[in-house]
């Protein structure tokens, strides 16, 4: 809590509110004069928020404060989760609940200025159906919705620009050196027109250069134009050698055709559908239909600050170590030598991919072939427009035919042997991962023992000698061995060493084999990712280069409309008013007096004539106002001094009144008695 006090005096002790406060200060001031705080860093954020709240109601103060507070989408604590106890505590002016708004709101201060900017232009206005039914009213609905697009693709192009990287000072800079070079141009033509004028016949040289220019500049666009055109010649002699190659091709597997071939391909064809049909497609759509649904609702969702993005990226992250921690447990309970099933899992998720690759590849295939069918039917309608048909000789689809046949037969071997070729990678795969396990569990222990013993080898040996230390001196104690056992022993222990040898050997030449093609595959690795990289830097380049120019173009683009929108805007308006006038002046000299009337000009001069005589009739209404000022004051005066006479005779009453409770006044001969 001192944190956040510390935070929050140190914000307002800044511009723009520069305030003097201290810790001490600011913690002992009054509810109310927290509140006019709260509001005046509510109104930095929303300027229409500057008033001083003690000329408002408290429930307008509390009403504005928090429809504010919400359209800045501010959530209490978890607390005053409760939204009574919140605006409860917010009309009272409690610490508890005013210090965790203003920390919050002094925190994001420039983003919560460009929520409430936005917020006055993306409000929408919710109008009932039954107001919708109304034509007027709907289209008025329309416009509205389209105008606020219109301000949000705005806007993001305001922010594009603004992070750009162009700064208006660059931009003076070019306006002015480029000023400085139209001078000096303006300067050297006026020096060569002062030449060129001492000149005789300057003037029919002037149009001779002129005409040479143009001419020039017409040379140099009809030599564009035609090598232009040379390159399209080349490029359709390129695709009709291309569509009759094709053409051959279909031809001849046409002929080559047979029943059995074609419901051998059938089956293959209905295989492949019914795998897109029933597995690929579905999974497809089903993701797409996800995408979707996220992006509506995304789309759904109000505008989101640096903050929230934060926020989520925050629980991205905690949710990924969570998953790794989770992978990293799960690793260490299984034990990838004990399952049996890990090679087989392996081999049936490579499958599984290399079916969704050939999958999208034959997808690929099937659309170039569309394409190219179309292509190869507009080719040969135009072949046969032009040349009125083509017919293939009998020798030469026998060759073709032959040569068909043949590539068939390779092609079939060279499938059948890269097939072979990749499951037998991917049993060196599996067999290589294993042996590496293998090789690094070996080659720790062998590592353990060399540091304790100085030896290498004898990893077992070691075992089984304190192995048979022991056994030697219980049966010593119990039986008194011979010599001759231990001797057997010990041979039995140096055969066993022996062939733990021999049958380590085989697999230590297996892994150094394996190391070496090892080395050769990083290396290749490496070389490949350079390629990859350099390629990768040069598209990028290209990119960027590219999405420059788009951008220049757009904006010209958009200029050009704005400028063509403004025009016609202009001329209708032009228009209108001229019609305007047609109509005044065929209305003006109309001799029927009824459409005389309806002129503008007679209606501003009848309206002329009654503010005139209304003001005659005022002035003459002041004028009497002033003749009888004087005896209307006096008049008044006499009203003022009769009334207090009245006053005081009501007061003379009431003393009579109070007397005669006291005793009675008789009145006889001239004289007043009392009676009591």
């Amino acid at each position: 809590m001192s944190e956040q006090l510390k935070f929050i005096v140190e914000q307002l002790n800044k511009d723009p509110f520069k305030k003097s406060f201290n810790l001490i200060t600011f913690d002992s001031l009054e509810p109310m004069q927290l509140l006019q705080i709260l509001n005046d860093v509510l109104a930095e954020i929303d300027p229409k928020q500057a008033l001083d709240i003690r000329e408002e109601m408290p429930e307008q103060t509390i009403k504005r404060i928090c429809a504010l507070l919400g359209m800045l989408k501010y959530k209490p604590p978890g607390n005053l989760s409760d939204v009574s106890i919140f605006r409860q505590g917010l009309v009272a002016g409690r610490k508890p609940v005013v210090h965790p708004i203003l920390h919050w709101l002094l925190q994001r201060l420039p983003e919560l200025k460009k929520r409430a900017y936005l917020a006055r232009f993306l409000v929408k206005l919710e109008v009932p159906a039954d107001f919708l039914q109304d034509d007027v009213i709907n289209d008025t609905s329309h416009q509205y919705e389209e105008l606020v697009e219109g301000f949000k693709t705005y806007h993001k192009e305001c922010e594009l620009l603004r992070t750009s990287g162009f700064s208006t000072a660059e931009i003076r800079r070019d306006i002015s050196a480029m000023e400085d070079e139209k001078d000096q141009v303006i300067k050297r033509v006026e020096r060569l027109k002062k030449r060129v004028e001492s000149v005789s016949n300057h003037q029919r040289m002037l149009e001779q250069a002129r005409q040479l220019r143009v001419e020039n500049e017409r040379e140099e666009s009809l030599t564009h134009q035609k090598q232009e055109q040379k390159n399209q010649l080349f490029q359709a002699e390129q695709r009709l050698q291309r569509s009759h190659q094709q053409l051959k091709d279909l031809r001849q597997a046409a002929a080559d055709a047979n029943p059995e071939s074609l419901m051998k391909r059938l089956e293959e064809e209905i295989k492949i559908n019914s795998y897109m049909v029933s597995e690929k497609l579905p999974k497809e759509l089903e993701g797409t239909r996800r995408t979707v649904q996220y992006l509506q609702k995304i789309a759904s969702e109000p505008a989101m600050g640096q903050a929230d993005l934060q926020e989520l990226e925050d629980k991205i992250k905690e949710v990924d170590s969570q998953i790794n921690q989770l992978i990293e447990k799960r690793m260490m309970r299984s034990n990838p030598m004990d399952d049996k099933l890990t090679l087989y899992r392996q081999q049936v998720s490579i499958i599984i991919r290399r079916k969704e690759s050939k999958a999208e590849e034959l997808q690929e295939a099937r659309e170039e072939l569309a394409v190219a069918e179309r292509e190869l039917k507009q080719r040969s309608s135009q072949a046969q427009a032009s040349e009125g048909g083509e017919v293939i000789r009998g020798d030469e689809m026998k060759r073709l035919v032959v040569k068909l046949r043949s590539k068939g037969t390779v092609y079939k071997k060279q499938r059948q042997e890269i097939a072979e070729l990749k499951a037998e990678y991917g049993v060196l795969q599996r067999t290589e991962e294993i042996l590496k396990q293998r090789h690094e569990t070996v080659q720790q222990k062998l590592q353990t023992l060399e540091a304790e013993k100085g030896i290498s080898g004898y990893s077992t040996t070691q075992e089984e000698l304190e192995r048979v230390s022991a056994i030697k001196s219980e049966l010593d104690e119990k039986k008194g061995r011979t010599l001759d056992d231990m001797s057997e022993m010990v041979k039995q222990l140096n055969s066993m060493i022996v062939e733990k040898k021999s049958a380590l050997a085989p697999i230590i030449t297996e892994l150094r084999s394996l190391r070496q093609r090892c080395q050769e595959l990083s290396q290749e690795y490496e070389d490949k990712k350079a390629q990859y990289e350099s390629c990768t830097a040069g598209l990028e380049s290209n990119r960027s280069k590219l999405e420059q120019e788009v951008k220049a173009l757009m904006g010209e683009t958009a200029q050009e409309e704005n400028r063509y929108h403004y025009i016609n805007s202009m001329s209708e308006i032009t228009e209108m008013q001229i019609q305007r006038a047609a109509e005044e002046m065929k209305a003006y000299v109309s001799s029927d007096p009824q459409e005389r009337k309806k002129a503008i000009r007679e209606v501003y001069i009848k309206n002329i004539s009654e503010q005139e005589l209304l003001g005659k009739k005022l002035r003459e209404k002041q004028k009497m106002v002033r003749e009888s000022h004087s005896d209307n004051m006096e008049q008044m005066k006499m009203w003022r001094d009769l009334e207090q006479l009245m006053e005081c005779k009501r007061q003379c009453f009431i003393r009579a009144q109070s007397q005669a409770s006291i005793g009675q006044v008789i009145q006889e001969g001239g004289e007043d008695r009392l009676v009591l």
